[in-house]
């Protein structure tokens, strides 16, 4: 029996409120004209990367520590967002954000001391990334200089959680080196876009497409992707998702030091859709157990949500490439579209298994 945990659901709750405002923001720049409110449709990237990935991460590893203190941090990031979203002051908006992110990295460094491995200095690094990209952001840096960062955070995140997995391969020394030189060229990236913005997006684009051809080469799930179920489905979502990350990767080394425009929105929503919203869509099955302590029993429906994304994310990323604004706002609302069928199955897989009695209360 699983016993269900009330007191995670008011967060997961802002998580979850914070991501469909926020897709709403981005769809609204897109073009669709829609009902808005306040500037928040100009905070769409804050909001996505610290108001709900960023809460969503610290959740998901204070649940490892599981003390009430270790909630703070991603408590304070979400509520920063909300904040934003309420038409506050944006400095108390970005010092809430960055303060968060500080209290989860320290939740990071707690960890370390009760394991020290790999994965975890890894996922602990990217934390760090968050962290001084909060803090440039804060200090008024554009935008396209802070993002990278992000960008970091969320790679090494992933990165870490997945080496982590692909231990128990036993990859060998030189493998694993490849992975660190891979690591340090994406690191490099944010550090040089201070002094050479252009190159520092090329670095990073390097990085960024070395990473997720190790990921595709040596990652468990090319082996799990044959078992069938849900451990085929979350491979699935995984190898898709490096391959979003090549092409985010490729497009980076291509445009430089493009600051906005279509290119620019191709290649970091092939990053952020393509590659986060597929790693979200593979992991959900276990996030939300370990989070909330609720089974989520896998369905061939699944794949109905990962299939659109897919598809939408390359009519709009085409749209962007070439030009043809048509492609790209309709095929940024599938985006959205896609991920609220995901929420809606996944809550309804929940509710399922809650109507049959399979929690405890």
């Amino acid at each position: 029996m699983i016993t269900l945990r009330r007191e995670r659901i008011p967060l997961l709750l802002l998580i979850i409120f914070i991501s469909l405002v926020g897709i709403w923001g981005g769809l609204i720049r897109l073009g669709w004209r829609w009902p808005t409110g306040h500037t928040w449709p100009g905070f769409h990237g804050a909001l996505m990367v610290s108001g709900f990935l960023g809460t969503l991460i610290g959740l998901e590893r204070a649940v490892a520590l599981d003390q009430r203190w270790v909630y703070l941090g991603p408590a304070i990031s979400g509520l920063s967002g909300l904040w934003l979203l309420a038409g506050g002051s944006l400095v108390v908006g970005q010092i809430g954000m960055w303060i968060g992110s500080v209290l989860i990295l320290i939740l990071f460094v707690l960890l370390l001391e009760r394991q020290a491995i790999l994965p975890v200095w890894v996922m602990a690094a990217g934390t760090l990334m968050w962290v001084i990209g909060n803090g440039l952001w804060m200090f008024g840096f554009l935008i396209p200089k802070v993002v990278l960062w992000w960008i970091g955070f969320l790679a090494l995140t992933i990165v870490g959680e997945r080496i982590e997995l692909a231990r128990m391969l036993t990859l060998r020394k030189g493998v694993m080196r490849l992975l660190y030189v891979t690591l340090i060229i994406y690191s490099a990236g944010p550090l040089v876009s201070l002094v050479s913005y252009d190159l520092g997006v090329r670095i990073s684009g390097v990085g960024l497409l070395l990473m997720a051809l190790w990921l595709l080469e040596y990652d468990i799930a090319r082996r799990t992707v044959k078992l069938g179920g849900l451990p085929t489905f979350a491979a699935v979502c995984l190898l898709t998702g490096y391959v979003w990350m090549v092409v985010s990767g490729l497009m980076a080394v291509a445009v430089g030091g493009v600051m906005a425009g279509l290119k620019y929105d191709a290649w970091l929503h092939a990053f952020f859709v393509g590659f986060v919203f597929s790693m979200i869509f593979g992991h959900a099955p276990i996030i939300f157990p370990t989070v909330l302590g609720l089974p989520i029993e896998y369905r061939k429906g699944f794949y109905s949500y990962l299939v659109l994304l897919h598809l939408s994310l390359i009519l709009r990323v085409a749209g962007d490439w070439f030009g043809i604004l048509a492609w790209r706002k309709w095929g940024g609302l599938l985006n959205g579209l896609a991920i609220l069928i995901f929420l809606v199955a996944t809550l309804g897989v929940i509710v399922q298994s809650r109507l049959q009695g399979r929690t405890t209360y």
